[in-house]
C-alpha cells in the first residue's frame, strides 16, 4: 500500500499541476475517479497486469473507455501510465489529487453518521460549526445508521467527532467497570 502511493504521488502532481494549468480541476478529478473505477475492476485488471497483453492494447482499452471526454493532456496522461505500467496504483493516484484539489480549493469532505435523518437545519448547524473550526469549506454527506442509538459520528478527513449513543453508553460500562 505504501509503496504504492509512493509511486502514485509524482503521477497525482503532475496531473494536479496540468489541472490547474488549464484550469481543469474538476475534468481531471472526474476522470481519475472514473479510470480508477475501472481499474479496480477484476476484469480490467487481469487485463493490465496480463504480460501478454502489450501496452498499446491497454493504452487502447483506457482510450476506448475515456471515448471522446478526455483532452490531449489527459489521454498523454493515461498513456503514460499505461506506458510506464502504472495504471494498477490509478485509485491511489485520484485519492492524491482528491486531497491536492480539496487543499487548492480549501474544502473538506465530512461524512456524518447519525441514528436518525438529520434536518436540514440540523445540517447547516454542523457545516456552519466545522467551516468556523476548521477554516473549510465543508462538503457534507449524511448517513443514516441506526446503530448508533443516538447522536452523531462526524468524520473529516483523520479527524473523528464521535458524539454517538452506543460509544457514551460503552464509556459508562467502562467507568462502572
Amino acid at each position: 500500500m505504501s509503496e504504492a502511493i509512493t509511486i502514485a504521488r509524482p503521477y497525482a502532481q503532475a496531473a494536479f499541476d496540468e489541472a490547474q494549468k488549464s484550469n481543469a480541476l474538476k475534468a481531471w478529478s472526474e476522470l481519475l475517479i472514473e479510470l480508477a473505477e475501472l481499474v479496480n475492476q477484476a476484469e480490467v485488471r487481469a487485463v493490465i497486469n496480463n504480460p501478454k497483453v502489450s501496452k498499446t492494447q491497454v493504452f487502447g482499452l483506457m482510450e476506448a473507455f475515456m471515448g471522446a471526454t478526455a483532452n490531449a493532456q489527459q489521454r498523454n496522461f493515461v498513456h503514460i501510465l499505461a506506458d510506464n505500467q502504472r495504471l494498477p496504483v490509478l485509485p491511489e493516484i485520484a485519492a492524491i489529487f482528491e486531497a491536492l484539489k480539496a487543499e487548492a480549493e480549501k474544502t473538506v469532505a465530512v461524512v456524518v453518521d447519525s441514528a436518525f435523518e438529520l434536518s436540514a437545519a440540523q445540517q447547516e448547524k454542523i457545516v456552519g460549526s466545522l467551516k468556523k473550526r476548521m477554516g473549510r469549506e465543508v462538503k457534507l454527506t449524511c448517513n443514516v445508521k441506526k446503530d448508533l442509538l443516538g447522536g452523531v459520528v462526524i468524520r473529516a478527513g483523520d479527524k473523528v467527532i464521535d458524539g454517538s449513543a452506543r460509544t457514551r453508553l460503552g464509556e459508562m460500562a467502562v467507568a462502572l467497570a
